[in-house]
C-alpha cells in the first residue's frame, strides 16, 4: 500500500529527502545546546567565579547563537520543502485517483458509490497528506531528538538518568493505551463521512423535489442527527487524547522534581560525586526534550492511525481493477451500426441472485429507427447500457458492426455510439462549450446544423448570448426540455454509427418531438436510432418496436404488428390515446 501511495511522489522527491537531512541536522544541533550551554557555560561560572571574562562568556554566547541559527535555519528550511512536498504529494495523489476514476467502468463505481469516491479524493487525501508531512518532518526528528538526548542525558548525568527508566516506559505505555481507546471512534467517522456526503449529494439534487414537498425542517433535522453523530464520536475520541496532557505534565514533573532535589542534594552534600550545577540544568532540558519526543511521537501514532483508515481507502481506489477489460489486439473501427443480442443475460454484480436481463436475442439492421417501450424497471435503460460497454453481459454477447463489443477499443466503440440518457447533464460553461463535448472540433455550421435537428437552434437564438449563453452547473437556468435538445445535439454532433435516446424526450412537446424524428430520418437516414420512450406516439413509426418486462422482450415489431398480437403494447396505446379524448393532448 504504502509503495503504490509514494508512487505519487514523483517530481517531488528532491523536496521530500532534504527534509529528512535538513530534520536530522536540526536534532543534532538542539541536542548538543544543553551540552555547550551546561559545559562551557554554567559549569564554567560554577569552577571559575571570578576568574571568568566577559570575553569567554561573549564567545560562548556566540556559538550557542550561532548554533541557535543554524538550528532555526535547519526547521525554517524544512519547514517550506515539506509543504512544497506534501502538497505536491497531495495534488500528484488527487489526479491520480481521478485519472483511475476515469477508467471505471459503471459496475466499479456502483461498488464504491459516488459519494465515498468523493470523500477519498478530499477528506481522505488530505488526511494522507498530513500524515505524510508529519513522517518527514516530526517522525524524523522525534524518533532523534529522543535518542540523542537519553544518549546524552546518561553521558552528562550518570545515574541521574536513571529517572527516564521510569518515566519513559510509563509515558509509552499510557500514550499507546489512550491511543488504543481512541482509535476505534476515529475510524467509525470516516465511514459515517460517506453517508453524511450522500445525504447533502441527495438533498442538493432533489432541492426542487425537498421545496416541492416543503420538506427542509425535515431534512436539516436529518442532517442534524448526522453531524451530531459524527460530532459524537469525534468527541469521545478527543476526551480520550486529551489524557495526553496530564500524563506528560505528571512525566515532566516527576522528572524536574527527581533531578533538582537528587541533583541539588549531591551537588551540596556530596560534590565528590562530580555533579555539577551544569549538569542539572542540561539534565532538565533533555528531560524535557526526552518528554516532548514522546508526547510527539504519541500523537504521530495517533494521526498516523486514523490516516491508516484514509490511505487504505485511497489505496482500494488505486488499486482497483476496471471490469472492463482492453482487448490485447483490439479493433480500432466501427463498419456500420448494426446491433445483434445473442443470448444475452445480465445482472448487476455477481452476488446479486437476479438477472435485470435474461435470454435476450436481438438483431437491429444498421440506419433502423428501433423503439422501445416498457414499464418501470423492465430493463429497458440497462439493455441499450450494454452497446457501447458501460456494463459487460453477464452471459451471452453484444456486437456492433459485425463485431463483439469487448473486442473493440472502448474509445473507438464509445465514439461510434451517442448516448442521451435519461438523466441528461449540462456542465457549467456556455451552450457552445457543452455542444463542443460531441466534438471538440466541429464548426461552427456543423453545430448550428445538429442543433437544429435537435429543435435547439431556436430557442438558443432568442438568449440575448445565443450560443455564448452561459449554463449554470448542472444546467439549472434552462429548462428540461431545453436541456434535453441541447444533449441530443451533443450527441448528434459525434457523427455517430448508434444513436440512442433514453427517454430523452419526455419533457418536450409532441410537436417537438416529431419534428426531432423528423429531422432524424431526413439527415442521419445510416446513423441507427434506438429511442426508449413512454409514449407511443414517440416510437409508432419506428421500422421495429419492442416491448419488454420483466428484464425479457415479450414482444417486438411494428406499429400495426403489435396493436394485432401483443396485449401489453395495445393496453398501452388504447390508454394515450383515450387521454387524448379526453384531455386533447397525448399523455
Amino acid at each position: 500500500m504504502i509503495k503504490t501511495l509514494l508512487r505519487s511522489l514523483r517530481e517531488y522527491k528532491r523536496p521530500t529527502i532534504l527534509t529528512l537531512i535538513l530534520m536530522v541536522g536540526e536534532a543534532v544541533i538542539e541536542t548538543l545546546i544543553p551540552y555547550v550551554t551546561a559545559t562551557y557555560l554554567v559549569n564554567a561560572i560554577q569552577t571559575k567565579g571570578d576568574s571568568l571574562s566577559i570575553r569567554d562568556i561573549l564567545g560562548v554566547g556566540g556559538i550557542l547563537v550561532g548554533m541557535a541559527c543554524v538550528s532555526l535555519l535547519c526547521g525554517g528550511i524544512a519547514g517550506f520543502t515539506s509543504a512544497k512536498a506534501s502538497s505536491g504529494f497531495s495534488r500528484n495523489l488527487r489526479r491520480d485517483l481521478f485519472a483511475k476514476i476515469q477508467t471505471f467502468s459503471f459496475a466499479n463505481v456502483d461498488r464504491f458509490s459516488t459519494s465515498s469516491l468523493v470523500t477519498r479524493m478530499t477528506t481522505d487525501v488530505s488526511n494522507v497528506q498530513m500524515s505524510f508531512m508529519m513522517v518527514i518532518r516530526t517522525a524524523v526528528r522525534s524518533p532523534l531528538m529522543l535518542v540523542f538526548s537519553v544518549a546524552m542525558a546518561a553521558y552528562m548525568g550518570g545515574w541521574l538518568a536513571a529517572t527516564f527508566v521510569v518515566i519513559i516506559p510509563v509515558l509509552v505505555v499510557g500514550l499507546l493505551l489512550i491511543a488504543r481507546r481512541a482509535m476505534p471512534a476515529f475510524h467509525r467517522v470516516f465511514r459515517k463521512y460517506d453517508k453524511l456526503n450522500e445525504s447533502i449529494e441527495e438533498n442538493v439534487r432533489g432541492m426542487r423535489v425537498v421545496k416541492g414537498f416543503a420538506r427542509e425542517e425535515y431534512e436539516k433535522e436529518k442532517f442534524g442527527r448526522a453531524a451530531d453523530d459524527i460530532c459524537a464520536d469525534f468527541t469521545k475520541a478527543e476526551r480520550i487524547v486529551a489524557l495526553n496532557t496530564p500524563l506528560m505534565n505528571f512525566c515532566m514533573y516527576f522528572n524536574m522534581a527527581f533531578v533538582l532535589l537528587v541533583g541539588s542534594w549531591l551537588a551540596i552534600e556530596h560534590p565528590e560525586s562530580g555533579v555539577q550545577i551544569g549538569h542539572l540544568s542540561a539534565l532538565l532540558t533533555y528531560g524535557m526534550a526526552t518528554l516532548m519526543a514522546l508526547m510527539m511521537l504519541s500523537m504521530i501514532y495517533v494521526i498516523l492511525t486514523i490516516s491508516g483508515e484514509s490511505m487504505k481507502r485511497v489505496y482500494a481506489v488505486l488499486s482497483e481493477e476496471s471490469t472492463m477489460k482492453e482487448p490485447e489486439d483490439p479493433v480500432t473501427e466501427v463498419k456500420d451500426g448494426s446491433i445483434d443480442f445473442s443470448s444475452v443475460s445480465f445482472k448487476y454484480s455477481e452476488q446479486a441472485q437476479t438477472y435485470a436481463l435474461s435470454d435476450v436475442d436481438l438483431h437491429i439492421a444498421s440506419g433502423m429507427t428501433v423503439g422501445i417501450l416498457g414499464g418501470t424497471g423492465s430493463s429497458k435503460s440497462t439493455l441499450v447500457q450494454l452497446i457501447p460497454r458501460l456494463y459487460d453481459v453477464s452471459c451471452g454477447a453484444v456486437s456492433v458492426g459485425g463485431v463483439d463489443v469487448r473486442k473493440y477499443d472502448l474509445h473507438t466503440l464509445r465514439d461510434a455510439v451517442a448516448m442521451v440518457l435519461q438523466k441528461n447533464l449540462l456542465f457549467s460553461g456556455t451552450i457552445r462549450e457543452n455542444l463542443l463535448w460531441g466534438n471538440e472540433d466541429a464548426t461552427d455550421e456543423e453545430i448550428y446544423e445538429a442543433c437544429r435537428l435537435a429543435q435547439a437552434d431556436e430557442f438558443i437564438r432568442s438568449f440575448p448570448d445565443g450560443y455564448e449563453t452561459h449554463i449554470e452547473q448542472g444546467g439549472t437556468n434552462v429548462s428540461g426540455g431545453q436541456k434535453q435538445r441541447l444533449c441530443i445535439a451533443r450527441a448528434l454532433l459525434k457523427k455517430p454509427k448508434v444513436l440512442i435516446l433514453d427517454d430523452s424526450t419526455s419533457a418536450v412537446d409532441t410537436k417537438t418531438d416529431a419534428e426531432i424524428r423528423r429531422g432524424f430520418a431526413r439527415y442521419i437516414p445510416e446513423t441507427t436510432k434506438i429511442i426508449i420512450a413512454q409514449r407511443v406516439s414517440s416510437v409508432e413509426h419506428a421500422d421495429l418496436i419492442l416491448v419488454m418486462d420483466g428484464g425479457r422482450i415479450v414482444a417486438s415489431g411494428t406499429h400495426e404488428e403489435l396493436l394485432r398480437e401483443s396485449p401489453i403494447y395495445r393496453e398501452i396505446y388504447e390508454q394515450q390515446t383515450a387521454s387524448v379524448g379526453e384531455g386533447g393532448e397525448r399523455a
